[in-house]
């Protein structure tokens, strides 16, 4: 498989709950980008993995981001890769920090650009049990109403796409059988709402930008995580490939 070198760095920047990679000691346990990187690096491509707040703010996340890009790659264009929550924090980042001209261009992957109803649905019944223990915990929970389809119809009114940067996006559609127990509740509700979904994010709120691919699967086989029922039954497919695809089609365009 050739991997295409791009001229300018790959930043990946990881969804809510997340992180770049889980270590002890010299030891990596798992990478949120399941090898991707490493992947896309074999072109002679410069590959970084963000590290933002899990649990953090759209506004909080885009601003660490920022940091992340001033430190590790000051004054540098880049590409940007989002999954999920991070395709919001880059798209903040990009409209609200000053940073459309450093970032040439963006591809988000199974982002709620629109929202998803599965936040809605928790934040209803979750709220009044789980706030005040949160607050008392010092963990913030802003995060979750972010994602929410009010918290994203907001969003999309005060964060304007730069005219300078392409946009691009990637959204996941799954079967919801009992391959995928994970996203049984979740799915039901967002496809009730929305239509078809990866198990969280359905495709409508997911579509963003010049372009869309569709990709076969759930929210977390977007960055390469394999679902076990699914693999164990000969049915899950590594996305390395389309990864190669989305290098590929910025490297035609002159990137």
């Amino acid at each position: 498989m050739i991997v295409p070198k791009l001229h300018s760095p790959l930043v990946l920047v990881h969804g809510l709950l997340g992180y770049d990679q889980l270590t002890v000691g010299s030891w990596r346990l798992a990478s949120y980008f399941r090898g991707i990187p490493e992947l896309l690096r074999r072109g002679g491509n410069r590959v970084l993995v963000a590290r933002v707040p899990p649990i953090g703010s759209v506004a909080e996340r885009a601003a660490r981001l920022k940091e992340f890009l001033d430190r590790e790659v000051p004054g540098e264009p880049v590409h940007l890769f989002g999954h999920s929550m991070g395709g919001l924090d880059a798209r903040y980042l990009i409209s609200r920090l000053g940073m459309a001209q450093r970032v040439l261009t963006l591809t988000t992957l199974g982002t709620p650009h629109r929202g998803t109803a599965f936040a809605d649905w928790g934040v209803q019944r979750l709220e009044r049990p789980l706030r005040p223990l949160f607050e008392r915990l010092g963990i913030g929970v802003q995060a979750f109403y972010d994602l929410t389809t009010e918290g994203c119809r907001l969003f999309n009114a005060q964060v304007p796409d730069a005219p300078g940067v392409r946009y691009f996006s990637v959204a996941g559609r799954y079967e919801g059988d009992w391959l995928s127990p994970a996203w049984q509740l979740s799915g039901r509700i967002v496809g009730a709402a929305e239509g078809p979904n990866d198990g969280m994010v359905s495709v409508a709120s997911a579509t963003y930008g010049e372009s869309t691919e569709i990709w076969e699967g759930d929210h977390l086989s977007l960055i390469n995580w394999a679902n076990p029922l699914v693999q164990a039954c000969g049915r899950w497919r590594e996305r390395t490939g389309e990864y190669v695809g989305l290098v590929r089609r910025l490297a035609d365009e002159g990137y």
